[in-house]
């Protein structure tokens, strides 16, 4: 007799979980509730929360099906749901909307469901509480969801009466609701958690195919936002990702379009759709969806979405980057993430163009650079690395600033201090750090340090200047990058030499001490320059002939700066870090 009461209650509670299934993951398929997902942290946040998971309590009381004088449902998976994903006070809320729901339906155990519902909720969110910081697995849902059930059944043989009613509805409906409706919260949870490695998946691609860009283009907007790196940008974008076009404007002209609709969206042409205008004004991101918001008047043209991205410099809109689709290809979330960090990496690189132009503008004032020892350039450059990494790579973020604050402190050395080569090399490491996250495998060091030379005294900055030449002018200009090789060593029991050697692009003898990099000083000065001579120019001034800085260089060889210094006094060594 129970068998025949049990198996068809349980078929037909399956069946309406299922439907319920198949709702909630048409909900995951929503923007608003996927974004739900990841931020609830606010008070309207979780009142959204409240009521959609209400609306699927409620939706599941209705799907019930009627058994003596009470109703066998699936209620529960929306009230437990909503605490396992918010906490108690979402799954208090949720229960007590869908416990009065309940209650306003009648029958004997309308006052039991009620409390019931309420309960579960709580005890669904305390068990989040507990979980705060850990993933909730899927099997830790079917628990909850098991024992929620049998709450349900408690509550309803203390309240529902009469008593030996309740205790007939329980033994009917008990078993099929317990295993029916934890295997849907579980099911309900493992889509949740489907939900969530989809968009960290988006996040990734979006990541990887931003720094791909990012890595391709770092050097096109160096002189800012003109018609030649504008198509470059736009070449390079539209090689790189999965769009029909890309088109990016200033505030007045279409200064570059690539891809599809390019024999009619022109380079040149003034600024015409009301979108970029809009985008132009309001400095926000602007999805066009139909071919009318792209405001192409051309019948044929195959353009048909487009997603619509400000370029900032100064807290001002400069211009907008557009990535379109056609008709074969919708506009989809990865798409919308990867214009976003598009849009971000290109202001920022507009926000540096500008401050490399303010610095070439200062260039002249050379004494100012002297006693500051800081590049600008470099300065500049840096933090735009650790921009780029804050978000996906923080860790390493908060390891580069380490090393440019070590790098700033030991340029405050007086350039006539002594330290150890040790210290000196500590210097150069943390400049290297910053150069490796920037040109990545482009860039290699190689050291040749003979035992027990860290602990001979030589004048402060000295090696680092070479290194950044070295980087700066012989390796930067090659698009493949290049080495640079660091060489330490006694000559005899009376001299050291101290060796910076790249295989870049070299320079003619000319252009190794050029007149107007003599000593007293000179109009017009590259800052590469600058280090170099004032290196020179110390170390004359401190040991004079024959001790000093050679250079050799083959045009297309590589340069190879060498200093010879005697020996000074021994210290105790510290360690040295090569990484």
């Amino acid at each position: 007799m129970v068998d025949v009461v049990l198996h068809p209650l349980m078929i037909s509670l399956a069946e309406r979980t299922a439907v319920l299934v198949v709702a909630a993951f048409l909900f995951t398929r929503l923007k608003a509730f996927r974004s739900l997902l990841h931020q609830r942290a606010t008070v309207r946040e979780k009142a959204l929360m409240v009521l959609i998971f209400s609306i699927i309590s409620i939706f599941a009381t209705y799907m019930g099906i009627p058994h003596h004088d009470a109703i066998a449902n699936s209620r529960v998976i929306g009230t437990v749901v909503a605490g396992l994903l918010a906490g108690p006070w979402v799954g208090l809320f949720t229960g007590l909307v869908a416990g009065i729901h309940r209650y306003l339906l009648g029958g004997f155990t309308d006052l039991a469901c009620a409390v019931s519902t309420i309960v579960e909720g709580v005890f669904a969110g305390l068990v989040f509480r507990w979980h705060k910081n850990r993933d909730l697995k899927w099997t830790t849902a079917l628990a909850v969801g098991f024992i929620a059930e049998w709450m349900q059944m408690g509550i309803i043989l203390l309240l529902a009466r009469p008593y030996a009613q309740a205790l007939e509805l329980v033994k009917d409906i008990s078993i099929p609701m317990a295993v029916v409706n934890s295997l849907g919260i579980a099911v309900f949870m493992i889509i949740i958690d489907l939900v969530n490695k989809e968009e960290d998946r988006i996040g990734a691609l979006q990541a990887q195919r931003t720094m791909q860009v990012a890595d391709r283009t770092l050097s096109f907007l160096r002189e800012g936002l003109n018609t030649v790196s504008a198509e470059m940008l736009a070449n390079e974008i539209l090689r790189t990702t999965r769009v029909a076009a890309v088109a990016i404007t200033d505030a007045k002209i279409v200064l570059a379009h690539a891809g599809a609709g390019r024999s009619h969206h022109v380079a040149g042409q003034a600024v015409v759709t009301q979108a970029t205008r809009e985008v132009l004004k309001s400095g926000k991101v602007k999805i066009a969806s139909t071919r009318d918001e792209i405001g192409c008047q051309v019948e044929n043209c195959t353009l048909r979405s487009a997603i619509l991205v400000p370029l900032i410099r100064r807290r001002e809109t400069v211009g907008v980057l557009k990535l379109y689709q056609d008709r074969t290809r919708k506009l989809s979330a990865v798409d919308l993430e990867l214009v976003r960090g598009l849009g971000n990496l290109i202001s920022t690189q507009l926000e540096i163009a500008e401050l490399e132009k303010q610095s070439r503008l200062l260039a002249d004032a050379e004494i100012k650079a002297l006693q500051a020892q800081i590049n600008p350039h470099f300065l500049f450059n840096a933090l735009n690395t650790i921009v780029s990494f804050i978000r996906f790579r923080p860790e390493k973020a908060r390891e580069l600033l380490i090393h440019l604050g070590e790098y700033f402190r030991r340029n405050l050395h007086n350039g006539n201090d002594l330290v150890t080569l040790a210290e000196e090399l500590e210097h150069v490491e943390a400049y290297l750090a910053i150069e490796r996250a920037r040109f990545d495998d482009k860039l290699q060091i190689i050291y040749e340090i003979e035992p027990g030379v860290e602990k001979y005294q030589v004048p402060a900055l000295i090696i680092q200047p070479l290194v950044e030449n070295a980087i700066k002018h012989g390796l930067l200009p090659k698009r493949e990058g290049g080495m640079v090789t660091i060489r330490m060593r006694r000559i005899d029991q009376e001299r050291l030499e101290l060796t910076v050697a790249d295989n870049g692009v070299g320079m003619a003898e000319s252009e190794a001490f050029p007149s107007h990099l003599s000593a007293d000083g000179g109009a017009r000065r590259a800052l590469g320059g600058i280090g170099l001579a004032n290196v020179r120019g110390r170390l004359h001034s401190i040991y004079g002939p024959p001790y000093g800085l050679t250079i050799d260089s083959i045009v297309g060889g590589g340069t190879t700066c060498t200093i010879t210094l005697p020996i000074g006094v021994r210290v105790n060594a510290k360690s040295v870090h090569r990484g």
